[in-house]
């Protein structure tokens, strides 16, 4: 995601110090890439609003001991990463409900429900560690080191992570793949 720019460093400089209205400017800044890391770590059914008021609690807590030179969202999704998967240990989450609309087999509305929840039910079957390294680099580009200093795993596991991600999601959605039979 790439280091702190010259406009970054002294908002982060100031959050540092508790400054209200930085820290105002960091939750606006980094709010979107929270909510959607928890959104895919924890899917529709969790309290996603409640966790990331949650990071940034943490977060603010945390700028005493933060330096202001290093990757600030790097830093915020580690905080969200360990949060997500603490809460998936806590909750085992079920899928949201169809609705009578989406039920007429054969419609356009149905296969797309039907991928939908198949995803849902392939990215729910990965490990915590698995969803988590998978998450943060297909939806958060991250690197590697990225993902490893995040997780707290070397780099080499991450790989072995991701790949047996990307395997597992390939079986699970491979008849929904063009040419399959459905």
């Amino acid at each position: 995601m790439g280091n702190v720019t010259s406009l970054e460093r002294p908002m982060l400089e100031r959050c540092v110090k508790q400054d209200p209205e930085a820290f105002r400017w960091f939750v606006g800044r980094y709010q979107r890439a929270v909510f959607s890391l928890l959104g895919r770590m924890l899917g529709a059914a969790a309290p996603v609003e409640d966790l990331a008021q949650e990071v940034f609690l943490r977060a603010y807590r945390g700028f005493g001991s933060f330096d202001p030179t290093t990757n600030a969202i790097t830093w915020l999704l580690t905080i969200a990463t360990r949060l997500a998967l603490d809460e998936r240990k806590r909750r085992k989450l079920s899928l949201a409900p169809i609705e009578d609309a989406d039920r007429v087999p054969g419609s356009d509305k149905w296969k797309n429900r039907e991928l939908g929840l198949a995803i849902e039910e392939a990215a729910n079957a990965l490990s915590d560690d698995q969803r988590a390294a998978f998450v943060l680099l297909e939806f958060h580009g991250l690197s590697i080191a990225e993902i490893s200093q995040i997780v707290g795993a070397p780099e080499n596991t991450v790989k072995t992570r991701i790949f047996r991600a990307k395997e597992h999601m390939r079986e699970a959605l491979s008849a929904f793949a063009p040419g399959s039979a459905s």
